[in-house]
């Protein structure tokens, strides 16, 4: 399935994925994370919320809207306020508003922490979502589980979030990252190839990858692979993509270097390797931001959101109206997390903490967007992960999706139900 393209392309995107879902990023706050922790306290839905009577739901959004995650953590927050003004549209939770408590980790654990501890203490919040660096899902899991809130990650994928005692913390979109391997080795299979190369980033979230890579592609019968590791801050990745070139890859999994992975896609098109490269879960609208019309046919990523699914068009059309973007699979997590949550309180008819975690545990989603249902294990990792797998595809986008696109991602499998992992 080569259609690869063979012309020389700047270097420009050495920037485009600024992070990744693994990690440790630089802080750098914005416009953005100043608005987050004053007019973004206001009820989401305004008008609605406002000509409701009920005592106001207080849900917190925790999520990087600066520093290297802030395109996705900009996604997440946009998929809960509207799912806040969809819910407050219809009569909120039997009358009372949800309002969104909205807070900037800035990308850092210790920013993270502090906005989630003020959520608990000050506003009142029953439950937070929208998590993206692996670090601050790290150090914020570990509070909601001393505090006993209920915690939502989306694209923070550290296998160490999660503990076996965990049960206050969820995942929504990427499972651990021990399981991220899982649709790869099912694309491989699926398109016959049968040489895998990969670059890694030498930290804990790049580490994690290659670990599930040698494991389940390494040992994969008829599978060769070659790895390379390169430092976190790295963007000229020309000398590890020499290295690679004589092993002649079929694939390049860039998902264990998230920061590299535009430049690793536009540099080895320099390089004429002919490989197709994965993503590390991005944001699709960011890939075509940087890399252009290199991105066609050659890159390939992996989603929690099904882009031919009638429900996420019809979602992403109202989404695309409102915000003027493309329906990340971030927005539709953050969506689906809000959605979760006044479904909860409907059902349990309070919005005690303790009382979300125990119906969440229990109980199926059946969410729009998603491939499957949502559900999880007693310590919170998805049960029923099934990832999309996607190619950037140079054609319309269905009517309302991203109007004046010429790209839209082309589904070309979903996986399995992956085993989840296991903390010990």
């Amino acid at each position: 399935m080569r259609h690869l393209l063979r012309r020389p392309l700047t270097l420009a995107v050495a920037l485009l994925l600024l992070a990744g879902c693994g990690g440790a990023g630089e802080s750098g706050a914005g416009a953005e994370s100043e608005a987050a922790g004053s007019a973004s306290d206001a009820a989401a839905g305004g008008s609605e919320a406002a000509a409701l009577d009920g005592e106001p739901i207080r849900i917190g959004m925790l999520t990087e809207l600066s520093g290297p995650f802030a395109p996705w953590g900009a996604s997440v927050r946009n998929g809960m306020r509207m799912a806040v003004q969809d819910i407050n549209s219809e009569g909120g939770v039997d009358g009372q508003p949800l309002e969104l408590v909205e807070r900037d980790t800035q990308s850092t654990p210790e920013e993270g922490v502090t906005a989630l501890r003020g959520m608990i203490e000050r506003d009142g919040v029953v439950a937070a979502g929208g998590v993206i660096s692996s670090d601050v899902g790290l150090a914020t899991a570990r509070i909601a589980e001393q505090e006993q809130l209920p915690l939502f990650m989306v694209k923070a994928g550290s296998s160490r979030i999660l503990t076996a005692d965990s049960r206050y913390t969820f995942r929504t979109c990427l499972p651990a990252a021990a399981m991220t391997m899982g649709p790869v080795a099912s694309y491989l299979q699926q398109e016959g190839l049968t040489r895998a190369g990969a670059i890694i980033a030498d930290y804990e979230w790049g580490q994690s990858v290659r670990e599930a890579f040698d494991e389940q592609l390494g040992s994969a019968e008829g599978v060769e692979t070659q790895v390379e590791v390169a430092p976190v801050p790295e963007t000229d990745f020309t000398t590890y993509l020499r290295r690679l070139q004589g092993f002649e890859p079929d694939v390049i999994v860039a998902t264990g270097h998230p920061p590299g992975s535009g430049a690793i896609v536009s540099q080895s098109a320099d390089l004429g390797i002919d490989a197709v490269v994965t993503g590390p879960w991005s944001p699709l609208a960011t890939v075509m931001e940087g890399v252009g019309d290199a991105a066609f046919d050659r890159f390939v990523d992996f989603d929690c959101s099904d882009y031919s699914s009638p429900d996420y068009q019809e979602l992403a059309a109202r989404y695309n109206e409102q915000y003027d973007a493309f329906m990340e699979d971030d927005a539709v997590a953050g969506y689906g997390i809000v959605t979760m949550l006044a479904e909860t309180i409907t059902a349990t008819g309070e919005s005690d903490p303790a009382a979300i975690a125990e119906y969440l545990h229990g109980n199926t989603f059946d969410l729009p967007g998603y491939p499957s249902e949502m559900s999880w294990t007693e310590w919170g990792e998805l049960a029923n992960a099934t990832p999309v797998v996607s190619i950037i595809r140079e054609q319309e986008p269905p009517e309302g999706v991203n109007p004046g696109a010429n790209w839209y991602p082309e589904v070309l499998l979903t996986t399995e139900p992956l085993e989840p992992y296991q903390p010990q």
